[in-house]
């Protein structure tokens, strides 16, 4: 793709997150959300290959169909309330709302769009819609988190946290593995959405920086199935070394950053008594966790039958990106400032 043409494609994305994210009006933020939209899709088709065209046919179709549910549920609430203020919401557009958000995210059962669209791109291309792509949606989810239905969100967090891991398990590439990875984080973040807003931007952030190192990680190897990472031990070992760790990162084990936002999202459904569905949620994470073992397994601990005994291959200069580095760490060791960044929230 022509340098200008992908710069102004990237300036567009910013311009449409930030609209979304400054605006408190509704049509202000479907425009951002349009403007967001309609950027990807020439990034996603920067390869003209007929996978990635399949996929960016999907995602227009299913972001449209959720862009017109927002509009409509706007109106709606603009008509009941008479306001377009995204603080003010009335209950039934708010619901609508909610689902057409969560759409957008790729929350289950409205995830179907996701794993397929995802594998069909690039890894860069996958990295925007699995990172960027989310902040403009999770940003109005945050302002009118007051307004939603509980109910709603703890169910439709539990069946997300249930199918990222249960979809995960079956998978060899690497892409549709991530898209599950990304419907169970969500769904963590959107079962605690209503009790503690703050929470849910603490455990966002924190996948934005464990999601964008690993993703960094896979496009300096060229990975994009688990035979590919079988076999990236002897070119990088250092950063497959990493990219395990961020796996486990991922999986929310101590002490690794993933661990803090689980501990504080089971610490306050046990404040708010619902000990029951933490033990649920809790046990549901264990079959992501068996995916994220499986791939640690072939990452470090499986050598593929045709790797050279020469060291020649560890000399290899591999062109590591420069956010490699500072995401990888950030993704690995923030656990001891969970306090301070919770105060800063």
């Amino acid at each position: 793709m022509n340098p200008l043409a992908l710069s102004m494609f990237i300036l567009s994305l910013a311009i449409g997150t930030t609209t979304t994210l400054s605006s408190h009006h509704w049509l202000l933020a479907w425009v951002g959300l349009e403007i967001n939209t309609l950027a990807l899709i020439p990034i996603m088709t920067k390869n003209p290959h007929p996978r990635a065209i399949e996929a960016a046919t999907k995602y227009f179709l299913t972001q449209a169909t959720a862009s017109a549910l927002v509009l409509f549920s706007a109106l709606i609430n603009a008509w009941l309330t008479g306001e377009w203020t995204t603080m003010l919401m009335s209950n039934p557009p708010s619901t609508i709302l909610t689902i057409a958000l969560m759409t957008k995210l790729g929350l289950a059962p409205l995830h179907f769009w996701l794993p397929e669209v995802l594998q069909g791109i690039s890894l860069s291309s996958g990295l925007i819609l699995s990172t960027w792509q989310k902040i403009a949606p999770m940003s109005l989810l945050l302002q009118m988190s007051q307004h939603t239905n509980l109910e709603l969100t703890m169910t439709i967090g539990l069946i997300s946290i249930l199918i990222g891991g249960w979809g995960g398990i079956n998978q060899t590439q690497m892409r549709k593995i991530i898209a599950f990875s990304s419907i169970g984080h969500l769904g963590w973040m959107i079962i605690i959405l209503k009790l503690n807003p703050q929470l849910t931007l603490f455990n966002f952030v924190l996948y934005l920086l464990m999601t964008t190192a690993m993703f960094l990680a896979l496009m300096t190897t060229n990975s994009t199935t688990m035979l590919n990472t079988s076999i990236v031990f002897t070119k990088t070992p250092v950063l497959t070394s990493t990219l395990m760790l961020t796996l486990l990162s991922l999986a929310g084990l101590p002490p690794l950053t993933g661990f803090s936002p689980k501990l504080m999202i089971l610490t306050e459904l046990v404040k708010q008594n619902a000990t029951f569905l933490a033990s649920f949620i809790m046990l549901a994470s264990l079959l992501a966790l068996f995916f994220y073992l499986r791939l640690t397994y072939i990452l470090t601990l499986t050598m593929s039958p045709n790797n050279s005994n020469s060291t020649t291959t560890w000399y290899y200069m591999t062109k590591i990106n420069l956010l490699t580095a500072p995401t990888n760490t950030l993704a690995l060791l923030i656990l001891p400032l969970t306090p301070t960044l919770l105060l800063m929230m």
